[in-house]
């Protein structure tokens, strides 16, 4: 039984410092990053918005899916953010 999971960019500010993640909670996974939760670089550098992510049916292909966008450079990230949000709207809200 495979279970879904969700590739996701947080960031600080538009433009700003980027991260990437992979998690089967999205909801969860952002509360945590908003809260400070989670040590380590989202914490370091307040990364508390989510401005991207995608969905998947099985969170190996989530996580595949992550280790190749970090391999992207940084313009083809702000491509992808922008495409799906324009305004770099922080998504949480739309989530709960």
């Amino acid at each position: 039984m495979t279970r879904p999971g969700f590739v996701y960019i947080m960031t600080n500010k538009r433009n700003g410092t980027l991260y990437i993640g992979v998690t089967s909670d999205l909801c969860q996974r952002v509360w945590q990053h908003r809260e400070g939760l989670i040590d380590g670089f989202t914490k370091k550098y307040g990364l508390k918005r989510l401005v991207w992510f995608e969905a998947y049916d099985d969170i190996q292909d989530a996580r595949a899916r992550e280790l190749q966008m970090k391999e992207w450079q940084r313009a083809w990230k702000i491509k992808r953010i922008e495409e799906m949000n324009p305004t770099w709207d922080d998504l949480y809200e739309t989530l709960t």
